[in-house]
């Protein structure tokens, strides 16, 4: 085989000037003219090069963040190794739980790609509407726990069914669930509303909220005296012993299921499920995954959008309830967020300002419902402040549209003071203020489901705060 030189000369010849070319060690160089005695001298030397087996190991850094820890890389599998998929994707637990991240760059591709795919034998599924359809079929016939279920009101009581099936679950020997209930939070990890005290509740400051939600556990405990009763079975009596296990399995059944159109034979029904390890997707308002129901092999598949460029040590997230405030986030899943691009500030005076330019200010495109900050207009000075509390207050303040007449600056300015006035009175009635939050979340000394309670309040604080800033740079930025 010819040499890497002999390959280079031969090229020379056949495609360049043949020439004889001589070498000039005076030319000019980009650092100035070289000379021969510029020329460093060749000098042997006696060390010898480091040893490889005693060098340090390289160790390679890892691209999540510290407070994460991988979990047992085969725990998704737990005996079920042929029912279950997950391509590219790593589960971690941290403080608050387990989440799913990318174990691998994923180019942007022209179509969605699917990252796991869930049977419907491990979900724990159940029919809206009569008839009742449950996967999998695991209650037998005359067990007590169907005559509870079909007791329901088929339009409002999804969460009290499922709740059931989770218990029967736990209790059939040798079911998927019984060993799945130890990555499930247990009552003190769970954030959940429904498990809150009463001092929790009030909390919230948000007295419509926590009046909704004593509604909610009145409710489920009433359900549970109905139907866990002294003279009820003992096969019914070990399931939920007392109405704390009832109101932990409610939260669960609320907090972590979906909703989706299946077909099981010829019957088509909307269901509430329960689905392992999909479960552990985070939420996200710029989600990178979506669930997509195969209704051939029956199975729920997750799937990353298409179009969309994900490094490894990314979170997949999806968006739990979309267009929604942070009211129902919180009734429903028991956390907020102060960058929730649809939450609203009711606001009671006749101060307007001009959308448009409001929108200009900012960068921020699209309709109404699907605001977002363009970034191809933006300088850059304004990715840092614009987030989903901004596209949020373009939504929310009171505005007029006149086409492209421009506002009077004068009156823009007004009306944006108006405004601020009315917000700064509103967290002036507020009986705690953010930085005050800010101190009794350092403190460390709440429960989860009051921790979640003041997070909730402070993010409420933060969004209104926002909104004042995004006015008074509003007015700097008016145009004469």
């Amino acid at each position: 085989m010819a040499s890497h030189l002999a390959l280079t000369l031969s090229s020379s010849l056949l495609f360049s000037n043949p020439k004889p070319r001589t070498l000039d060690l005076t030319r000019q160089s980009p650092l100035g003219r070289t000379s021969r005695k510029d020329i460093p001298s060749a000098s042997a030397s006696s060390s010898l090069p480091p040893f490889k087996l005693f060098e340090p190991q390289q160790v390679d850094e890892s691209p999540f963040p510290p407070d994460l820890e991988p979990a047992d890389p085969d725990f998704y599998k737990i005996g079920y190794a042929r029912s279950v998929r997950a391509y590219g994707v790593d589960f971690m637990e941290g403080p608050n739980g387990f989440g799913v991240y990318a174990s691998r760059d994923v180019e942007p591709l022209r179509r969605a790609r699917m990252i796991m795919e869930i049977p419907l034998e491990l979900m724990l599924t159940i029919s809206q509407k009569h008839p009742w359809m449950f996967y999998p079929d695991i209650v037998p016939v005359g067990h007590p726990i169907f005559d509870i279920i079909n007791s329901t009101d088929p339009e409002t009581d999804w969460d009290l069914r499922l709740a059931c099936l989770l218990l029967f679950a736990f209790d059939v020997e040798g079911n998927f669930w019984q060993l799945y209930g130890d990555f499930l939070p247990s009552a003190d990890e769970c954030t959940s509303l429904l498990l809150a005290e009463k001092e929790d509740l009030l909390e919230l400051q948000d007295p419509v909220l926590a009046s909704k939600m004593e509604q909610q556990i009145q409710r489920a405990i009433e359900f549970w005296e109905k139907n866990w009763h002294s003279s009820a079975p003992l096969k019914i009596k070990r399931l939920s012993q007392d109405p704390e296990r009832f109101l932990w399995a409610l939260s669960v059944a609320q907090s972590r299921s979906l909703s989706m159109k299946i077909r099981i034979g010829a019957l088509v029904q909307n269901t509430n499920m329960l689905v392992p390890y999909a479960d552990m997707l985070n939420h996200s308002f710029q989600p990178n995954c979506f669930f997509h129901w195969r209704f051939k092999d029956r199975m729920l598949e997750v799937m990353i959008n298409a179009g969309q460029r994900i490094k490894k040590g990314d979170e997949m997230t999806i968006n739990y309830l979309p267009g929604e405030k942070n009211n129902m986030f919180m009734e429903r899943y028991g956390f907020s967020s102060p960058t929730n691009p649809c939450d609203v500030i009711n606001f009671s005076g006749n101060a307007k300002i001009h959308r448009d330019s409001f929108l200009s200010v900012f960068n921020i495109s699209g309709l109404p419902e699907e605001f977002y900050h363009n970034s191809l207009l933006s300088r850059g000075e304004d990715d840092n402040f614009v987030d989903g509390a901004v596209i949020a207050a373009a939504r929310t303040l009171p505005s007029w549209s006149d086409g492209d007449m421009p506002p009077l600056p004068s009156v823009e300015r007004r009306a944006a003071r108006e405004l601020q006035a009315e917000c700064r009175q509103m967290l002036a009635e507020l009986p705690t203020t953010s930085q005050e939050d800010q101190q009794f979340l350092e403190s460390n000394s709440q429960t989860r489901t009051s921790e979640a309670a003041i997070k909730y309040r402070l993010h409420r604080k933060l969004f209104i705060e926002k909104v004042v800033q995004a006015l008074e740079i509003y007015q700097d930025r008016l145009l004469f």
